[in-house]
């Protein structure tokens, strides 16, 4: 089934939708997810470490951020499959960044985190009908379906580990 037919979303999410080349997103999932753990096991714990510029997040902090928007994404989805009619606030990426103790953390603790955020994930988008797929909520001063967000979450996986490539490690 072609899901990416009927997605509402702002025009600042469309670039992680345009990232998901499958038109449905369990397949998106299926094919992003063992690839992704691949990649991420493949940092070092020294490397993950590493900013590519001052004043920007090291690679521990993106994969936080990754894991954070992840939950932020799956909470909104699960929210108005279930008709939630409450605007749901926005998150500021920096400031849970900052405050998120990344920096502390061993790499592969991440790593392992992601890996079980995402199967959650999964089984989260994996249970909705194609109903609730269509189902349209707010979040700060926007609308999106979730079945958007199950596309957006795939596609911010691989916006990330696009920057870490390019920027950090200069592929």
């Amino acid at each position: 089934m072609n899901q990416t037919s009927s997605l509402v979303a702002p025009p600042f999410f469309q670039r992680y939708i345009a990232h998901v080349k499958e038109t449905d997103f369990h397949l998106a999932f299926a094919h992003q997810t063992p690839a992704a753990e691949v990649f991420f096991k493949s940092i070092s714990e020294e490397f993950s470490q590493r900013k590519y510029a001052p004043g920007k997040w090291t690679i521990k902090e993106v994969m936080q951020h990754v894991i954070d928007t992840e939950r932020v994404f799956s909470y909104r989805a699960v929210c108005f499959a279930r008709k939630e009619e409450q605007i749901l606030p926005p998150f500021d990426e920096n400031q849970y960044a900052m405050n998120s103790g990344a920096n502390s953390r061993l790499w592969e603790n991440l790593v392992d985190e992601w890996v079980a955020v995402r199967k959650s994930t999964e089984y989260l988008f994996n249970s909705f009908s194609d109903e609730a797929l269509a189902f349209v909520g707010k979040a700060s001063d926007y609308s999106v379906s979730v079945g958007a967000l199950g596309f957006i979450t795939v596609g911010h996986v691989d916006h990330h580990i696009r920057i870490i490539q390019e920027r950090y490690i200069g592929v």
